[in-house]
């Protein structure tokens, strides 16, 4: 009778593992609320390692700052009529404003911001709210 109530017990528990594991897998992720886009054009004449060296290290911030819910990036390209002001953008993805400020003022950020803005020629950084 012991070795059954045993059986029982290590069924239910492989239940209640099984129920635990699909809960996790189908919870929504973070939802984001807030969204930052930061262009950046390089001065002139300025090295393709320095321009990957931007690249990787601002890619490398959404690992080291957790308020980055998403983040994406690319050089910027002409289509059509348009100017190309910037060479390259990345677009960020918060929760809050409050994470956006916490961002702007991690450690992380400004190390990325001393090793890097010397190859800038100009900068710019548009907010903005996600609409569902």
């Amino acid at each position: 009778m012991q070795r059954e109530s045993k059986g029982y017990a290590l069924i239910l528990g492989l239940f209640c593992i099984l129920g635990l594991l699909i809960y996790g897998a189908y919870s929504p992720a973070r939802k984001a609320q807030k969204q930052q886009i930061f262009c950046f054009s390089f001065v002139k004449d300025v090295k393709t390692q320095a321009v990957e060296k931007h690249m990787r290290d601002f890619a490398a911030l959404k690992h080291e700052i957790p308020q980055v819910v998403g983040y994406t990036a690319g050089k910027t390209f002409v289509a059509g009529t348009t100017n190309q002001d910037y060479d390259a953008m990345h677009y960020l993805t918060f929760q809050s404003e409050a994470d956006m400020k916490a961002f702007a003022q991690s450690e992380a950020y400004k190390t990325f911001v001393n090793e890097n803005k010397a190859n800038w020629a100009k900068t710019l950084v548009v907010n903005a709210e996600i609409q569902p």
